[in-house]
């Protein structure tokens, strides 16, 4: 299988090469050149297998110049019990006859990010190998929160690495902040920005696509990747675990063979949502995909109306990691829906680069309608849907994931479909711990306490353990950690990258 580019401007690459450069020279994100499908028998064996064994079966069918072998070697070391802290990797939580949770925030960083960035680490030294490159791999990262610690966890003193991330300045949670800044390894850097998220990224992609850049890296003996979703190596790990909701149903009876679910996914840069949309592509049998945004709602608005508008207030919510007005995988399905117009989708591109807005027409709207719903939360709807579903189920979920319940509840009122439903759990309640304290607890018991000390008193008051992920960051060694205008970004990537480890 070859990757091509979603513009079209750009030879096709093998697996191995899509991982090794991370976006494409052209400026678009590489997609698989052929379709790739999974029969309904294929899919009930999955019932009987673990998450690794799952893993395997659907990265060898995208991976096609890795052998089995490098497979289920970087699966098991990704999925193991020192990083998991639950042998199903992905549990599956049920809520009512006809909703489930799927966590997704077991791993060492207690985000869904995770699931993905505890095997990109093993997936890219291997893709540099089999393309022969010879450099030293300098990788990338825009965070909204949950992404750049996964990331710097991941690739910790991996070899032929370095790693550098971005994060906002003031849209991180202090969690997520000291996460970043305390992350231990000689390969890894941390930069924090003065802007938002989308400055970020923007930024991230600037430097990527720059000459002048490159070649001055080059010199230097390195090129550059990406941990981002925008790496199909990112974004096809998450593509296992809508498989293995669904496995996980059919293996204790809840629902019968070929039986249509829905997902739900709290959605910001539109890769958790998009690798959903890629297994119901495959076969998996899904009828909706529940995109839940929050005030920022640039894609709630794009799937009811196909204009897509950057050009609106940004707004710091209690659910930062959505906190996105540029949602870059969903280039990914504006090539897909239209049977891979590259040149629809360069304009569609090339109109939002320049004017911030563009505007689909109506048979790609309506493929799209076919598959999407959506709708928003603001904070209030956000932390009432967190109290009360801790009151109704003795459950509790973190900003994002409760998002993603309000949303569940909106479509069910205004659909009146009580089909089987699955809630993507992105992050553990203990992350966010301030809102969902203030939550169940009231104001009062989290008034004039600091983050960490809300921990032990959402621990105690729940009974649920801290994640080990979470426990001690207050007391860790912080990382010098510089802080950069938007514009500074190239000149800070090649500072770096010619400083010794």
């Amino acid at each position: 299988m070859l990757y091509q580019s979603t513009r079209g401007n750009s030879q096709p690459v093998s697996a191995a090469g899509a991982i090794k450069l991370g976006i494409a020279p052209d400026g678009g994100l590489f997609v698989p050149d052929r379709p790739v499908y999974v029969t309904a028998g294929e899919l009930a064996l999955m019932a009987g297998m673990s998450y690794q064994e799952r893993a395997a079966s659907i990265l060898q069918l995208f991976l096609t110049d890795f052998t089995s072998g490098e497979i289920k070697d970087c699966v098991q070391g990704a999925y193991d019990r020192e990083k998991f802290d639950v042998p199903e990797v992905a549990p599956l939580q049920k809520l009512d006859e006809h909703l489930y949770v799927l966590e997704l925030w077991h791993g060492p960083t207690c985000a869904f990010k995770d699931m993905a960035l505890q095997i990109l680490p093993r997936l890219l030294p291997r893709a540099v190998k089999k393309t022969g490159e010879d450099r030293e791999i300098a990788i990338l990262v825009a965070t909204s929160g949950d992404t750049g610690k996964a990331a710097l966890e991941g690739f910790r003193d991996v070899p032929g690495t370095r790693i550098i991330v971005f994060f906002p300045a003031r849209g991180v949670s202090e969690v997520q902040r000291l996460q970043m800044i305390t992350q231990e390894g000689c390969n890894v850097h941390v930069v924090a920005v003065e802007g938002n998220f989308d400055q970020t990224q923007s930024g991230v992609k600037a430097i990527f696509t720059d000459p002048a850049v490159n070649t001055a890296i080059d010199r230097r003996g390195y090129r550059f990747s990406s941990a981002n979703s925008i790496n199909w190596g990112r974004l096809v790990p998450q593509i296992v675990y809508y498989f293995s909701a669904y496995a996980d149903l059919l293996a204790r009876g809840e629902i019968a063979s070929g039986e249509t679910v829905n997902f739900v996914v709290p959605t910001g840069n539109f890769g958790n949502i998009l690798a959903a949309f890629y297994a119901r592509r495959m076969g998996l049998p899904v009828k909706r995909l529940i995109c839940a945004a929050n005030r920022n709602n640039v894609l709630t608005d794009f799937i009811r109306t196909g204009t897509y508008d950057r050009t609106r207030e940004f707004y710091r919510t209690i659910s930062p990691s959505m906190d996105i007005l540029i949602s870059s995988n969903l280039e990914r399905l504006l090539y897909e829906v239209t049977g891979g117009d590259a040149a629809r989708v360069r304009e569609w591109m090339g109109a939002l680069q320049t004017t911030g807005r563009y505007r689909v027409d109506g048979e790609t709207l309506e493929e799209i309608q076919t598959v999407f719903w959506s709708d928003f939360a603001g904070d209030p709807a956000t932390m009432e849907t967190i109290r009360n579903t801790y009151r109704q189920y003795g459950y509790l979920m973190d900003t994002h994931t409760a998002v993603g319940k309000y949303v569940y509840d909106r479509y069910v009122e205004a659909t009146g479909d009580t089909g089987k439903t699955v809630i993507a759990s992105t992050a553990s309640p203990f992350k966010f711990n301030q809102s969902v304290a203030t939550a169940i607890l009231g104001e009062d018991a989290v008034r004039g306490k600091g983050e960490f000390e809300l921990l032990e008193i959402l621990s105690r008051a729940t009974g649920l353990p801290i994640p080990k992920g979470l426990k001690d960051l207050d007391k860790k060694p912080v990382r010098h950690t510089l802080t950069v205008a938007p514009e500074e970004m190239k000149r800070v990537v090649q500072e770096l990258l010619t400083r010794r480890k």
